[in-house]
This record gives structure tokens, C-alpha cells and sequence, in this order.
């Protein structure tokens, strides 16, 4: 039998979507970028020339042409009361989460 631990694990990530239960478009417009730079850090490697920059695993987007934040699973073993405010957050505001995983790529 093979063993699985060699395996990397398919990449895990969640979608929030600016869409309320109720259908209707969640209100600030800059909520995405406002949750995201909540998250967001100095690139430390830049020593003095550092910038901000956001996380990589709590990023704005668009999904459907709806303003969304991809958050990516491992971001709950790196820190787990980030994962939760993100996660609450989500359900605080009735908006709409939507589960993925990274698709492999396509065979040629």
C-alpha cells in the first residue's frame, strides 16, 4: 500500500462572496479590501524597502463578477483566531461561503 504521507494535500480554500442570504450585494463596496487588509502584513524579507501587502491566504477577488475573498484552509493551523474571524465574519453578516478545492491540472 502506498503511503500517503508523501503526498501533498490538495490545496483547500473557501470563497466569501459579497451576497447576502437574501440575494442582495453587501454594503461597504470596499468591505473585500477592508477584511483583507485586516489580515494583511509588512513583506519582512524587504528589510527597509518592506511594504504592505496582503496575506496569502486571505485575498480580495471576484467571483462572478460579485466582489469575494478567497481564504485558504491552512490559514487555520497558522492561525487559528484569524481562520475564526473570518469565518465569523462571514456569519455575522449573512454572507454567502462557497467551498473549493485547487482542481489538478488538465491531462494533455
Amino acid at each position: 500500500m502506498a503511503d500517503n504521507a508523501d503526498k501533498p494535500k490538495a490545496a483547500r480554500e473557501f470563497f466569501i462572496q459579497g451576497i447576502t442570504s437574501a440575494g442582495k450585494p453587501f454594503r461597504p463596496s470596499d468591505w473585500a479590501e477592508r477584511l483583507c487588509g485586516v489580515m494583511s502584513c509588512f513583506d519582512e524579507l524587504r528589510g527597509p524597502n518592506a511594504h504592505l501587502q496582503y496575506s496569502p491566504y486571505v485575498r480580495p477577488t471576484l467571483l462572478e463578477g460579485v466582489k469575494s475573498v478567497v481564504v485558504d484552509e491552512a490559514l487555520r493551523d497558522v492561525e487559528p483566531l484569524a481562520y475564526h474571524f473570518v469565518r465569523n465574519f462571514a456569519k455575522d453578516n449573512d454572507l454567502r461561503i462557497v467551498e473549493a478545492c485547487e482542481l489538478p491540472p488538465p491531462k494533455s
